[in-house]
C-alpha cells in the first residue's frame, strides 16, 4: 500500500506562524518577512512528511488564516468593498478576515463558523450579485511550483467546489446555481494550469458529503461533478470527504469518473458497511484509518481488522481528516514515557500510517506486539464512588424549581436591573505584563502573596473603570486564568496538560486542550477565591465564570475508553460543586459558559439526539439544578450555527443565554422568535475576534435590530465574547460605545 495524510498542521512546531503574523499586524515587520517564514514553514514540513516515508504529500494545504478564505480569493468571491480598498493582496485577505479600520476605508471582517464539528473557524465566503467568478489567486501554483523546486511532486488540496457553495453566504436574489457554469470553469482552469505545472493528482476535499443531504443538495453535487469531471484537464482527481460517512451519496460517487475516494474509517459510522458493497477497481481507496482529531495512539489490531474487510484492489492508508486538528509532536513534550507512549500527535501519527503499512506487508512485527502490549495493560484505575453517584443520579438531580418564569420575577426583584443590563462575557485584555507575571509565579520567580497583590489590583483597576462607564453587572476579568479550560482542568483530577500541545482554532489563534487521561473530580474550589474578592469591591452584582461540563469536555483531548457521556457527567458534577459554592459565597449571578456545545454534535440530524443532546443538554442541567431561583444562571455560546437547535438551548434551561451574532447579521434572532423562546438573550453587539472599533451608531443600529425581533425586557447588551485577546485601548473605546448606546436605547423605550 501507499500512505499519504488529508493535511499538515501549518502554525510550525512552536507556533511560528503565529508570533510572526502578529508582529507584522502590529507593525514591526514587513509583509516579505511573513511572506519567508511561512515560505519556511513549508519547506520544513514537506520534507518532514517526506522524511517520514509518506508516499503522496499535499500543497496547498498551508495558509495564512484560512483554506476557505484562501479558496475565496482563489475564485475571487471577495466582496466588492475589499476588492475597492488600495491594499496589497495579502493586506485585502486579512481585511476580510480580521476587518480593516484605517485611512484608506472601514470594513467589517466576513462572518466567521465552525468548521464541522471541530474547534476550528473558518471565514464565511459572500456572493454579492455582481461576483465575477474566475481564476484570482496564484497561491495554490506558487506553493505546488515552490515544492516542486525542492523536488517534491505534491498533490495540490483544494476545497472542493460543492463544500464550497454550501458553505457560502448569498446576497439576497442570489443562489448558488447562478455561480455553477463559472465556478466549474475556474476549477477546470486550475487543473489545467496545474497540469502544466507538472502536476499528476489535485485533491479535491468536499466534506459536506458527510451531511444530510437533501434531493436538491444531492443534484447540486453530481451536476457540479458531471460537468467538472467531463475534462480533468490531465488530472487524476481524488474526492476527499471526512468527519464522517457518505450514506448519501456513496454509489454516486463510485459511479463518477474520479480516480481517487477518501473515507473516513474513524468518524464514518457506516463507511466500512458502504465499502463492503464494493469497491471499484479503477479506483484508490483512501482509507482514513488514523484519527486526525485524537492524540491517542493507533489500535493497531483494531485498524488491521478494519482494513481486512475492505475489498478494494488499491488502497492507501491515510488519516481519517486533517492534521490541523492534532499538535505538532510529542517530542516536545515533558510528560513521563510511561504517559507519552499512549499518545500520537501530529509527527507521531506519520510514522503510524508508515508501521500499518509495513505491517500489512508482512514486516514490522515488533511493532505490531508493543502496540498489542500498550493497549492490553490498563492505563487507569476507575473511581468507584463516582461511578456509583452517576448511575444513582435521577431526571430529579436534572431538574430546576419552580419554572422559569417565576425564577425570572424573583431575579428582577433581587438584581433590579434597569432594561437592556449591560455586561461583558467575562475576560479583560491579558495584555504582555498579566502572561508575564502569570509565568513568573508558574516558575517560582514570584512568591503567591506578590502574585496574588498583582491579581487583585488588576481586578480593581477594571472594578472601578466599569463602575465608571457605568456597566450593569459587572466581571473581575478571569486575569488569574491562562486558558477557560485548562484552568479548571488544573483544578480537577483525572487531567494532563502538555506543554507544546497547541492546536489552530481561528487565524493564527493556537488553544492547547488539556488531556482527559482519568476519572474527573473537583479537587478544591477554583473561582470562589477570586469571585468574591471582586464582589467585595462594588455594589454593583459581579458575574461568578465558570466553563461548563460540555465545553471543558469539547475542547479537552477526550478518553477513548469510556463514552464522552460519561465522561461530561463526571465534570458535570465536579462543576456543579463550584456552581453552589460561588452560590455560598454571595455571588448572585453565575455565567456557566457552554461555547463548545455544538462542537460535538453529530453532523447527521439523526444522530443528534440519541448521539448527543439527550445527554448534553442534562449535563449542563445537572451543574445549576440545585441553585436558590433567585440566582441568575447565564451561558454563552460562541460562533456556530444554533438556529437549528433552538429548542435544546431553550432546554438547558438557564435563565440568560449569551452568543457571537455580529458577523451572522443576527439571523438567530429570527428563530428564537418563531421558536417562541423563553429565556433571556444578550446577542453580541459588536465582534471581539477584531481589532476594529465599532463605528459611531453602528452599536445603536444593532441595538435597534435586536429589539424589532425580542422584547426589550428580554434583552442583555454585551459583546460577542470575552476580550482576553484584544488590547486595552480598543476594547475601553468599543465598551464605551455599548454602554452610550445601551443607555440611548432605554431612553428610546422609556418615551
Amino acid at each position: 500500500m501507499a500512505t499519504s495524510i488529508v493535511g499538515f498542521p501549518r502554525l510550525g512546531e512552536f507556533r511560528e506562524l503565529k508570533f510572526t503574523t502578529e508582529k507584522y499586524f502590529r507593525g514591526e515587520i514587513e509583509e516579505a518577512a511573513l511572506v519567508e517564514t511561512a515560505k519556511e514553514l513549508r519547506r520544513k514540513h514537506w520534507n518532514l512528511v517526506k522524511k517520514a516515508g509518506i508516499s503522496e504529500i499535499p500543497s496547498n494545504d498551508f495558509s495564512h488564516y484560512d483554506n476557505v478564505l484562501d479558496t475565496a480569493f482563489l475564485l475571487n468571491v471577495v466582496p466588492k468593498a475589499v476588492q475597492d480598498l488600495d491594499l496589497t493582496d495579502l493586506e485585502r485577505y486579512f481585511a476580510l478576515a480580521r476587518g480593516y479600520q484605517g485611512e484608506k476605508g472601514d470594513v467589517r471582517a466576513l462572518p466567521m463558523k465552525k468548521w464541522f464539528n471541530t474547534n476550528y473557524h473558518y471565514i464565511v465566503p459572500k456572493f454579492e450579485k455582481e461576483t465575477k467568478v474566475g481564476l484570482a489567486s496564484q497561491k495554490i501554483f506558487e506553493e505546488f511550483t515552490e515544492a516542486k523546486a525542492q523536488g517534491l511532486l505534491t498533490r495540490p488540496v483544494l476545497i472542493g467546489p460543492f463544500t464550497f457553495l454550501q458553505l457560502a453566504d448569498y446576497e439576497e436574489g442570489t443562489a448558488a446555481t447562478d455561480y455553477l457554469d463559472d465556478i466549474v470553469t475556474t476549477y477546470q482552469a486550475v487543473f489545467e494550469r496545474l497540469a502544466e505545472l507538472g502536476a499528476e493528482k489535485i485533491q479535491l476535499d468536499e466534506p459536506s458529503l458527510v451531511k444530510d443531504l437533501s434531493p436538491e443538495e444531492k443534484t447540486l453535487f453530481l451536476t457540479i461533478y458531471k460537468k467538472l469531471l467531463a475534462d480533468k484537464k490531465g488530472l487524476a482527481i481524488l474526492l476527499q470527504t471526512y468527519f464522517g460517512d457518505v450514506r448519501d451519496v456513496y454509489a454516486d460517487l463510485i459511479a463518477l469518473p474520479i480516480d481517487g475516494l477518501g473515507l473516513d474509517f474513524v468518524e464514518g459510522k457506516k463507511t466500512l458497511d458502504l465499502v463492503s458493497t464494493g469497491f471499484p477497481s479503477d479506483k484508490v481507496l483512501y482509507a482514513g484509518i488514523v484519527n486526525g482529531k485524537n492524540i491517542w495512539r493507533n489500535d493497531y489490531a483494531n485498524s488491521l481488522a478494519i482494513l481486512e474487510k475492505i475489498p478494494a484492489d488499491k488502497v492507501y492508508l491515510t488519516t481519517s481528516c486533517s492534521l490541523l486538528h492534532v499538535p505538532f509532536t510529542t517530542a516536545n513534550e515533558e510528560l513521563e514515557e510511561e504517559i507519552l507512549q499512549h499518545f500520537a500527535f501530529a509527527v507521531e501519527k506519520l510514522a503510524e500510517l508508515r508501521e500499518l503499512d509495513t505491517i500489512l506487508a508482512g514486516g514490522a512485527t515488533d511493532s505490531l506486539a508493543a502496540n498489542k502490549a500498550l493497549f492490553a495493560r490498563e492505563r487507569v484505575g476507575k473511581n468507584t464512588d463516582l461511578a456509583n453517584r452517576i448511575a444513582s443520579l435521577t431526571n430529579q438531580d436534572y431538574t430546576r424549581l419552580p419554572a422559569f418564569s417565576e425564577r425570572e420575577k424573583l431575579q428582577a426583584e433581587r438584581l433590579n436591573l434597569p432594561d437592556l443590563p449591560t455586561t461583558t462575557i467575562g475576560s479583560f485584555p491579558q495584555t504582555a505584563e498579566v502572561r508575564d507575571t502569570r509565568l513568573a509565579f508558574r516558575k517560582g520567580n514570584i512568591s503567591a502573596q506578590a502574585y496574588d497583590a498583582f491579581v487583585a489590583k488588576q481586578i480593581d483597576d477594571w472594578i472601578h473603570w466599569q463602575e465608571e462607564v457605568d456597566f450593569d453587572v459587572l466581571v473581575h476579568g478571569e486575569f488569574e486564568r491562562n486558558d477557560m479550560v485548562e484552568y479548571f482542568g488544573q483544578n480537577l483530577s483525572g487531567y494532563l496538560f502538555s506543554k507544546n500541545g497547541w492546536v489552530q482554532s481561528y487565524g493564527m489563534r493556537g488553544v492547547k486542550p488539556p488531556i482527559i487521561w482519568g476519572d474527573v473530580t473537583r479537587l478544591q474550589p477554583i473561582t470562589v477565591k477570586w469571585s468574591s474578592y471582586a464582589q467585595s469591591r462594588t455594589n454593583k452584582p459581579v458575574k461568578g465564570m465558570l466553563t461548563g461540563p460540555v465545553t471543558i469536555l469539547n475542547w479537552s483531548f477526550s478518553r477513548e475508553d469510556i463514552s464522552i457521556k460519561e465522561s461530561t457527567l463526571q465534570i458535570a458534577l465536579a462543576i456543579k460543586e463550584e456552581v453552589l459554592d460561588l452560590e455560598a459565597a454571595g455571588i448572585k449571578i453565575i455565567q456557566i459558559d457552554e461555547a463548545a456545545l455544538r462542537e460535538k454534535l453529530p453532523l447527521r440530524r439523526s444522530d443528534w439526539y440519541e448521539d448527543y443532546l439527550d445527554w448534553a443538554i442534562p449535563a449542563f442541567r445537572l451543574v445549576h439544578a440545585t441553585v436558590a431561583p433567585d440566582t441568575q444562571i447565564h451561558t454563552h455560546m460562541c460562533y456556530s450555527e444554533f438556529t437549528d437547535i433552538i429548542p435544546a438551548i431553550d432546554n438547558m434551561d438557564a435563565d440568560v443565554i449569551s452568543f457571537e451574532a455580529s458577523r451572522s447579521n443576527l439571523v438567530i434572532l429570527d428563530e428564537l422568535q418563531a421558536q417562541n423562546f423563553q429565556t433571556q438573550v444578550g446577542p453580541g453587539v459588536y465582534d471581539i475576534h477584531s481589532p476594529r472599533v465599532p463605528a459611531e451608531g453602528e452599536i445603536d443600529q444593532t441595538i435597534q435590530a435586536i429589539l424589532a425581533k425580542v422584547p426589550s425586557r428580554k434583552v442583555w447588551i454585551n459583546p460577542d465574547c470575552g476580550l482576553k485577546t484584544r488590547g486595552i485601548k480598543e476594547t475601553r473605546e468599543s465598551l464605551v460605545r455599548l454602554v452610550e448606546a445601551a443607555k440611548s436605547a432605554r431612553q428610546k423605550i422609556q418615551q
